[in-house]
């Protein structure tokens, strides 16, 4: 079942590149079939999912190259199964919302739909060498993507600079499992095989340094951010919806699952760093939007503050907190998919997307009123209004990080008013206001220019007042988790007490 979930986009990225004589609407027609056969089979996996085993479920194992310690070693749980249902619906909605006319149709939709493959794998991967080779494999497509394109001249820095720091940060995760291999004796790289309490505690902090450095970029956190507001803003709007809405989600998911997962009793040592870089990533995330004149820069900039609470929530690391950690992951991709959406249809029938120029876009005459009432909705979802999905992410992360940092919490729920303040500083000069009399008609927005907004819509209220819907997939492994974390905490205690308690 999960192999399925990997090969199927490979071979349609196969058919529609390689496919002789491919017109422009075919090629878009054929990667739309594979993203609803997608969407179709992870409906199938979430029906037939134990939410109630904590293990790894629908496991596929094939000895592969054996001698390096590389299996082709598949699996599932509550932890990477949200996310494979949010890389499903955004490759969808990226692959409808692009441009009928746009260029090289058969190259780029392969592109899409070989990065839904990569990041599926990563989701999937139980070996760190395979989780390795799906991780890079997103690299050269992202690039291309990006550097054929994108929106500006500047498209081609933009890319090559993501492509470096991503670079970067593969090379620091491969070392950090190399040397967790090698350093634990596993003559496997199997994520269960690998066992690190073994390790000297100046060893694991190294290893886990690297880490969180290479998911860090990947994120990304302050300061490993740089990257970020170019490539997202060159991109257009349906690749800025994969890199934001589900690459960003493999670096988070990395944290946890490789981070939290393999080093449990050196995570603590670690994790009041970690949710103070997670509370500075959301103010310099949220005053850094509020300057902004771009409205795509400044979704751009939201985006890093909102992964500041996914962070902070894995460093406390209690059960509630790691559930709304996986529930941000997902609400955020969902509500950064339609700002980015809502951003790209405004550029394309206003013709900019500076503040100082929009305004009046609310009009039902001349402006474009249903796609500001949905770019509202969008902004009231960031900003985690009640009874949508972003509230219902945000209140977890808080609720359960308070106990353990209190002061970073308090820190963030600031954050969470200020996220407000810029939107409604976007809302107010985009959607608002009267039209100057010398204004055109706006061109009218086709409703199917319209469904990727209303679609992510729908789903966003539908989690935020079914919260057990968002939540309910990770809750068991969650609490295996933590319970691991705790037991090796104790015993960490009793091994530092145990000496006093003799002399």
């Amino acid at each position: 079942m999960l192999s399925a979930l990997i090969w199927l986009p490979v071979l349609g990225a196969a058919l529609v590149g390689f496919w002789p004589g491919l017109s422009a609407s075919r090629a878009r027609f054929l990667a739309l079939a594979v993203a609803s056969s997608l969407l179709v089979w992870t409906v199938v996996l979430f029906s037939q999912f134990d939410i109630s085993n904590p293990a790894i479920q629908f496991s596929e194992l094939f000895p592969w190259i054996e001698t390096l310690g590389l299996n082709y070693h598949l699996g599932v749980d509550g932890l990477s199964l949200p996310l494979l249902a949010l890389a499903g619906i955004l490759t969808w909605i990226a692959i409808y919302s692009s441009n009928e006319s746009v260029e090289r149709p058969r190259l780029y939709y392969a592109l899409i739909l070989s990065v839904n493959a990569g990041i599926v794998g990563g989701f999937l991967a139980q070996n760190l060498l395979l989780f390795i080779l799906f991780y890079e494999l997103e690299l050269i497509p992202f690039y291309l993507l990006i550097a054929i394109w994108g929106g500006t001249p500047q498209r081609g820095y933009a890319a090559m600079k993501f492509l470096i720091y991503t670079a970067v940060s593969g090379i620091l995760i491969l070392a950090a499992f190399l040397g967790l291999a090698w350093l634990s004796g596993s003559s496997t790289f199997d994520y269960k095989a690998i066992i690190t309490a073994g390790l000297p505690l100046t060893t694991q902090l190294i290893l886990l340094t690297m880490l969180l450095v290479g998911f860090g970029i990947k994120i990304p956190l302050v300061p490993l951010h740089t990257w970020l507001p170019d490539a997202y803003v060159e991109a257009s709007p349906p690749v800025a919806i994969l890199l934001g809405g589900i690459l960003a989600k493999l670096g988070t998911y990395g944290l946890v699952r490789f981070g939290l997962g393999l080093f449990p009793e050196t995570w603590a040592l670690v994790a009041p760093g970690l949710a103070i870089i997670g509370a500075i990533s959301a103010v310099y995330g949220a005053l850094t939007a509020i300057a902004q004149k771009d409205i795509k820069r400044m979704v751009a900039y939201s985006s890093i503050g909102h992964m500041g609470y996914v962070l902070l929530g894995a460093a406390a690391a209690t059960e509630i907190s790691l559930i709304g950690a996986v529930a941000q992951m997902v609400a955020h991709g969902l509500i950064l998919a339609i700002l980015f959406h809502l951003v790209g249809v405004i550029e394309t029938k206003v013709g900019t997307r500076e503040l100082d120029v929009l305004n009046g876009l609310m009009s039902p005459v001349r402006g474009l009123p249903l796609t500001s009432a949905l770019l509202v909705l969008g902004g009231m979802a960031s900003a985690g209004i009640p009874g949508m999905a972003g509230f219902v992410a945000e209140i977890l992360v808080l609720q359960g990080s308070y106990s353990v940092f209190p002061l970073p919490t308090l820190v963030c729920v600031v954050c969470t008013g200020l996220t407000a303040v810029y939107f409604v500083i976007l809302l107010n000069r985009t959607c608002f206001g009267k039209l100057d009399n010398n204004t055109a008609y706006y061109p009218k927005v086709k409703l199917p220019e319209e469904i990727p907004a209303l679609v992510l819509a729908v789903v966003i209220f539908f989690l935020g007042l079914q919260p057990t819907w968002l939540v309910r997939w990770s809750e068991s492994t969650v609490a295996a988790m933590v319970a691991t974390v705790q037991i090796d905490n104790e015993q960490q205690v009793a091994a530092v007490e145990a000496p006093a308690i003799e002399r």
